[in-house]
């Protein structure tokens, strides 16, 4: 049994799948103070950073799974957008570009990181048109308000890209293989 520090429901359905125990509880975490703590920092170091504060901010008997995901385009990190307005505005932005997606966890246990982990993946943004992005975020808001990049990879998000280089698990927003591997080190899973 493990304890997931996120409410997300990609990360609870990864480890449903792969048949992982675990309770979910949210971290209560004030991620904007990590993220200025940091600032000028790698992207992958701030995902790290999130993701181990996220663990430690779990008090439990067993591991700690915090997980974190930060969006680049540009040069430029973008957060949840706050409103539609804003998840235009970030389309917009996206558009024929690049997104770097930098998925990171970590593993606590007795209020120590015992495995940490980042991982990227290369997101192609197709070229979008006004008419698309209000036609994608009439079907996808307000269910993509709670995710960076303004997408689910497993839903209509899908049509933002031309192509993707990287880990499936790490675009849906955690490096689960890894995770998992961690997890049999550790003696939590059968190796």
């Amino acid at each position: 049994m493990i304890v997931l520090a996120s409410k997300s429901a990609s990360r609870r359905a990864m480890l449903e799948a792969a048949g992982v125990e675990f309770e979910a509880r949210a971290a209560d975490v004030d991620e904007r103070a990590i993220e200025q703590s940091l600032a000028g920092a790698d992207p992958a170091a701030v995902a790290l950073a999130l993701a181990d504060a996220k663990a430690l901010a779990i008090v439990a008997p067993w591991l700690v799974l915090g997980s974190d995901s930060l969006v680049v385009v540009d040069g430029q990190r973008f957060d949840k957008p706050r409103d539609r307005e804003e998840a235009a505005r970030h389309l917009r932005t996206f558009s024929g570009k690049t997104m770097q997606l930098h998925s990171a966890a970590a593993l606590a246990c007795g209020g120590k990181i015992v495995w940490h982990h980042a991982a990227l993946a290369l997101l192609h943004v197709r070229p979008l048109s006004d008419q698309f992005i209000a036609s994608y975020l009439d079907a996808e808001w307000p269910h993509v308000a709670g995710c960076v990049g303004v997408f689910r990879i497993e839903a209509r998000g899908v049509h933002l890209f031309d192509a993707i280089d990287g880990d499936h698990f790490t675009v849906l927003g955690m490096p689960l293989l890894q995770v998992l591997g961690a997890l049999r080190e550790l003696g939590e899973l059968a190796a």
